[in-house]
């Protein structure tokens, strides 16, 4: 190959990526990623590179819009045979790769983030061919749609209801829906109880969403439902680490973006997506806060800003600030806003204060505009480097991203903090939800003590 003095021995780099998993159709594609790397930097011996270089270059390489996902995996996976184990560079073993192979994912065409701006109002994240030759119960789904986004419910529960409600058509052969009534729901219910077999929460999200159908589209009241068996399955406790437990585990996550991430979850109690989603303007240093915007249920709240995570968070939007001013000087430089907030502030999705905290290290190409943009991190990111950190930890617990707000909460219920102000900080709508806590709780006075310690 050309330049076989500066390069590694490609025989050698073959055979470890081999070793690794790689398939022989994708090898020949390794060495070529890692030319285009080595050609970038002509004059540096590979020796001498450092986590900058690959950091820059990948940097570079993200905002090629048109590169597919794949293709950018691709080459940030060779740049970590080649330096983290063929060459053993030292500062590869810290190097965040993680967060690199993880930009290489795209928000999906029907990501909660962008579906509304992405799909039609006529398809609402249904395939078209779903739907072809169905015109009534097309109609429905558009008009079911335009009621959901005119209450302004979020896209999730739009995507939920629609998904219900053509399971619910399905079930019962296609017929018109306006000619079915509360018996054909509660068959229809108890199917899901019976047959499938479904948890309480998804059989009163199914009959939320056919209630909604009916009540708010239909203008039919359903009433009562004869014959309904109610799901039965026990309700579960959350799983709840101890606090040596999270710092086990967090200590075992790479010191990057995806480990902050995981610290504030557990720090300020918000959800995956509401902590993906966090844009710079959202958090407040003045006052020691994080605005957590459009949470479920369409509510703001405010947490707190732990001062654990303050330096390394301001640390982060620094990062943010000199990547976007790199992107805005290359003709980039673009966030995603919902439609209606890009019509009134235009000039918003250039700004800094709009940028997302945690960013793709790639920009998307948008399928609608064909803008470039630069998303936020895909939540399947954080939620696999958690269940490895929690592997490598010892950690014997079924531990998700969802553990670590779980986490919070008890852990300020056993700080003797009292449940209307944890009920506030999660953004639950009923105190109920938030109860569940106390029965996870050791703390004497809260729970019961075990009468084999009493004394």
């Amino acid at each position: 190959m050309e330049k076989a003095a500066k390069t590694p021995a490609w025989g050698d780099f073959v055979d470890l990526a081999r070793r690794n998993g790689v398939p022989e159709r994708a090898l020949r594609w390794y060495v070529l990623r890692l030319e285009h790397y080595l050609r970038a930097h002509p004059d540096k011996p590979l020796r001498r590179h450092e986590a900058a270089d690959v950091r820059e270059y990948l940097e570079g390489l993200g905002r090629r819009g048109r590169l597919q996902g794949w293709q950018f995996r691709q080459a940030v996976h060779a740049l970590q045979l080649l330096f983290a184990r063929l060459e053993g560079a030292a500062w590869a073993d810290t190097f965040d790769w993680d967060y690199w192979l993880a930009s290489a994912r795209e928000l999906e065409r029907d990501h909660p983030t962008t579906a509304r701006h992405n799909q039609p109002l006529e398809t609402a994240g249904v395939s078209p061919a779903a739907l072809e030759g169905r015109a009534p119960e097309r109609e429905l789904v558009r008009q079911v749609t335009a009621e959901i986004r005119r209450r302004n419910y979020s896209i999730r529960t739009e995507q939920a209801y629609v998904q219900w409600l053509q399971r619910f058509l399905a079930f019962h052969g296609g017929r018109d829906p306006r000619a079915l009534g509360s018996s054909d729901v509660a068959a229809f219910l108890s199917h899901l109880a019976v047959a499938r077999q479904v948890s309480p929460s998804t059989q009163s999200q199914a009959l939320n969403a056919l209630v909604f159908v009916y009540t708010q589209v239909l203008e039919r009241e359903l009433g009562r439902l004869p014959g309904l068996v109610p799901a039965r399955k026990p309700r579960r406790l959350p799983v709840v680490l101890t606090r040596a437990e999270v710092r086990e585990l967090l200590a075992y996550m790479k010191d990057g973006p995806l480990a902050l991430l995981a610290g504030l979850l557990y720090g300020t109690g918000m959800r995956l997506m509401e902590g993906v989603r966090l844009r710079v303007l959202d958090v407040d240093f003045g006052y020691s806060r994080i605005s957590v915007r459009d949470g479920k249920g369409g509510k703001d709240r405010v947490v707190p800003l732990p001062k654990r995570y303050r330096d390394r968070l301001h640390a982060q939007i620094e990062t943010v600030t000199a990547l976007h001013r790199k992107d805005l000087a290359l003709g980039f430089g673009e966030v995603f806003l919902p439609d209606a907030l890009a019509r009134k502030y235009p000039n918003a999705p250039h700004e800094l204060k709009w940028q997302y905290v945690f960013p793709s290290g790639k920009l998307s190409v948008d399928p609608r505009s064909g803008k470039a943009r630069r998303h936020h991190i895909h939540e399947t990111t954080l939620q696999r480097t958690i269940r490895r950190a929690a592997l490598k930890s010892g950690v014997r617990k079924r531990i998700s991203s969802h553990s670590l707000r779980h986490s919070f909460a008890t852990h300020l219920l056993e700080a003797g903090y009292d449940i209307r102000t944890v009920q506030e900080l999660l953004g639950h709508a009923d105190v109920s939800t938030t109860m569940i806590y106390t029965h996870v709780l050791s703390r004497p006075g809260v729970s019961v003590t075990s009468p084999a310690d009493l004394p």
